[in-house]
């Protein structure tokens, strides 16, 4: 819980005396009780026990009774081993949201991060082919975490290490050289210009189907691609076409999703520092030869060999992340790096990140596979041009098309359809994908993922366009200095609690790298507020009381709103 709180100030203050702990070891351990019938903040005594040489329910007695009178905490109740306390609920509510208040969009912030540097390497997909549906969650999981951290106050870099290198692409120049003219046209033809990503995409299909029928085509392609990581200047000038034109692609979908990148430094951008690092693993005796390849044994360590070199002496994707690492290390100076990679790579950064330890790195314990499941589709195969992959910008499409429906029939007479629609059915794809924890498979479904009553972004949104009308009706500004003894209801009392709550949630979002404990605190706080504006008028005949609900309103509007962006969802205002 956050040290400015000042109840738990006042219980920390008063039960130093009795514990001997200071009260900075004392903050940490007291929290919200599960059930707020138990009281406002609990106190667990387990840790106490040894200290006190007591058992923990005895400890949370004896401490109960000592407990004098004080000016924020009305009473404290031992129940079993926690140390129960009941706080004036007024001063609760003011505290909280005159915070809200006063905070506006930076309430859930923090400055814990201040002088950290967090490298988040996601998205990474390969040049040359379409972004497909698989590389969603990637994307999502990654700029959440990275606007999370952010809002931690660490210094975010976000970094799309492309993959821009390897054989494929000497396959790919080999299948431009030959069948350039058919398939796709040379530079610059029709194809290339009306759709590049596809042409190329059809280029390496066809190479891999005549491939079958003469596999000469092999020993070309990686003869291009040594050609290529040597500087031949032809080599070079066709895979930097290929680049560009996937990054154009790239960032017009990266932009309907909201995510920026600091750097698109790929696999391409490693290729001189590999050899320096290959040289520096043999010297340290790390690096063998066998069965023609550059390998790090691993097999005390319970896993296969670390590829380095092929035998043609291609490298390989964990020599370049190995060189990826080093430099990030130097450049960046990072307190901590995430991978936002597959859980089919498990084994891949398992070996990386033992690679680095045997090399000496103190860092590498700071280096972390943030890994996740597949994500599937319910109704089946979308139609798509790409055969059996699923186009991201289809699903973006097919989302945006199906909230278009949505509205004509509910609401055809809302002003900025086509914008609604955008925020709201790709806010929903986001929420779909967050709200699952992430190693487990998504399962898409369209008819829960765009329904604005069940648990689902739509539903957010929805919750914060309603608050949006509420506070427009009432039409004028919303004030702090309000009587807020007169929330007395028991949903005013739990929304309070909830919007206390919600740093609390940011910060464990982070630390598990977890944006599912984001979404289920939203979708808490949106069925609180809920259940209260079906059963409660908010702007009333009474209006002092109308006053303080408003601004228990507000605050509630704001923190959806800080949410919602932290998950990198935007919040329309009508809907």
């Amino acid at each position: 819980m956050p040290k400015e709180n000042p109840f738990l100030k006042e219980i920390a203050h008063h039960l130093k005396t009795h514990t001997g702990l200071e009260e900075k070891e004392i903050l940490p351990l007291i929290d919200q009780p599960p059930n707020p019938e138990m009281g406002d903040y609990t106190l667990p005594c387990f840790p106490l026990k040894e200290r006190l040489q007591k058992p923990p329910n005895l400890v949370a007695q004896e401490l109960a009774q000592a407990f004098p009178t004080a000016e924020l905490i009305i009473k404290a109740k031992a129940e079993g081993g926690y140390l129960n306390f009941f706080v004036k609920h007024a001063e609760l509510a003011r505290w909280i949201l005159e915070k809200v208040h006063k905070e506006g969009n930076n309430y859930g912030h923090s400055t814990v991060g201040r002088g950290k540097t967090i490298v988040i390497d996601y998205s990474s997909p390969n040049i040359a082919k379409h972004l497909a549906v698989h590389h969603l969650r990637s994307a999502v999981i990654g700029n959440a975490l990275f606007r999370l951290y952010k809002a931690r106050g660490y210094h975010c870099i976000g970094i799309n290490h492309l993959g821009d290198w390897g054989t494929q692409f000497g396959q790919l120049i080999v299948a431009y050289k030959k069948w350039g003219s058919e398939v796709a046209g040379s530079l610059p033809t029709k194809a290339l210009k009306e759709d590049p990503v596809d042409a190329l995409h059809g280029l390496y299909v066809k190479f891999h189907e005549e491939a079958k029928k003469d596999p000469s085509l092999e020993d070309q392609a990686r003869q291009a691609f040594r050609e290529l990581e040597a500087g031949d200047s032809e080599a070079r000038r066709l895979w930097e076409h290929f680049k560009e034109v996937s990054l154009k692609e790239f960032n017009k979908i990266y932009r309907a999703l909201g995510i920026k990148f600091d750097y698109y430094t790929g696999e391409s951008f490693y290729n001189e520092m590999l050899n320096d690092t290959v040289e520096r693993l043999k010297k340290a005796g790390l690096a063998t030869m066998s069965e023609e390849a550059l390998v790090v044994n691993l097999d005390q360590y319970g896993m296969p060999p670390c590829l380095l070199k092929k035998k043609d002496e291609a490298s390989l994707y964990a020599t370049r992340d190995i060189c990826a690492a080093e430099y990030r290390a130097t450049e960046f100076g990072f307190s901590k790096m995430l991978y936002v990679v597959g859980s089919e790579q498990r084994l891949h950064f398992k070996q990386v990140f033992k690679v680095l330890e045997l090399m000496g790195y103190p860092w590498v314990k700071d280096c972390v596979h943030v890994d996740f499941g597949l994500i599937k589709f319910k109704e089946g195969k979308m139609s798509t041009r790409a055969g059996r992959v699923i186009l991201l910008e289809e699903v973006l499409k097919e989302a945006i098309e199906r909230v278009k429906e949505v509205i004509q029939e509910k609401n055809p007479n809302l002003p900025n359809k086509e914008e609604m629609a955008r925020q709201v059915g790709i806010g929903a794809v986001i929420f779909a994908d967050l709200s699952s924890r992430r190693t487990r498979d998504v399962l898409f479904d369209w008819k829960e993922v765009l329904n604005f009553d069940g648990e689902t972004g739509p539903y957010l949104q929805y919750t914060h366009a309603r608050l949006c009308s509420v506070i427009r009706k009432y039409g004028r500004p919303v004030e702090s200095a309000v009587d807020l003894s007169l929330l007395k209801e028991k949903d005013e009392y739990l929304l309070v609690r909830k919007l206390e709550s919600f740093p609390k949630s940011t910060v464990s979002a982070a630390e598990t790298c977890e944006p599912v404990v984001l979404c289920n605190y939203l979708i808490e706080l949106a069925s609180i507020f809920n259940r209260y504006y079906n059963h409660h008028r908010i702007i009333g005949k009474n209006e002092e009381l109308t006053r303080a609900r408003i601004l228990l309103a507000d605050c509630t509007r704001q923190v959806l709103r800080n949410g919602l962006y932290l998950l990198g969802m935007e919040t329309p205002e009508e809907m």
